[in-house]
């Protein structure tokens, strides 16, 4: 009796630990998202430093990075300058990948914006490790760390520089990606296991922090990269549906 009792707790125990691994495998083997007609996707604003538009020569052959032409199959992608009233009045979506030192002016219309119920998903990166052909202190080079003059901490968070620098795996959306030399978050906000990416309510709005922009750079990261893109688009569509 004994003997048999503990055949059938075995056996659960094994059904158990089937069912936890055949979820982890469906989650990291989500299915992709459905690309939209043009005529339905909507407005993302996109603020960069970073060379996703045209190359650093601003050649207008083979422009287009492998990040935007994911981003451009779901959203009617539109590059901004600066994160001003003007500017910011064409969407309610903001993706601002490791952009340049904004003013204290346009600071504040951003935070206001994402107090009134607008989403933004920032790429802060600490130690950006995105190969440049051009020199330091070019004002066209993106810069090699998230140039934050207090809006992280008004938001409650602390970004941290990593340990460590070189190719390193996080979680994101559910997802395993591929980074380089990634940093760490923490604050108030609802922070990953990883500290990648923080999730904050900033009055109406949401905005989510990601700490690294060089998840972007798929053709450099390699294979183990490919679920970078997706991964970037499905914290995307979070934001789009609140």
């Amino acid at each position: 009796m004994i003997a048999a009792r503990r055949r059938v707790i075995a056996l659960v125990l094994a059904a158990c630990a089937l069912a936890a691994a055949g979820m982890v495998i469906m989650r990291r083997e989500q299915a992709a998202l459905p690309t939209q007609p043009p005529s339905e996707r909507p407005t993302l604003l996109l603020l960069t430093s970073l060379p996703l538009l045209l190359g650093e020569d601003f050649s207008l052959q083979g422009n287009g990075s492998a990040a935007l032409k994911g981003l451009e199959a779901h959203y009617r992608v539109v590059p901004i300058s600066v994160t001003d009233g003007s500017e910011l009045a064409k969407g309610r979506l903001l993706l601002m990948a490791q952009p340049l030192a904004q003013t204290a002016e346009n600071l504040v219309t951003l935070d206001a914006w994402v107090r009134r119920g607008e989403h933004i998903l920032l790429l802060a990166d600490p130690m950006l490790e995105w190969p440049s052909k051009l020199p330091l202190g070019d004002p066209l080079r993106p810069p090699p760390m998230f140039a934050d003059t207090g809006l992280l901490a008004h938001w409650g968070l602390r970004l941290d520089t990593p340990e460590r620098r070189g190719p390193a795996e996080r979680q994101l959306a559910g997802q395993r990606i591929v980074t380089a030399s990634p940093g760490t978050l923490w604050g108030d906000c609802d922070i990953g296991a990883d500290r990648l990416a923080a999730r904050c309510t900033i009055g109406k709005g949401e905005a989510i922090v990601i700490a690294d922009a060089d998840l972007l750079n798929v053709d450099q990261l390699g294979s183990g990269a490919r679920h970078n893109i997706d991964s970037l688009l499905r914290e995307l569509a979070m934001l789009k549906h609140k």
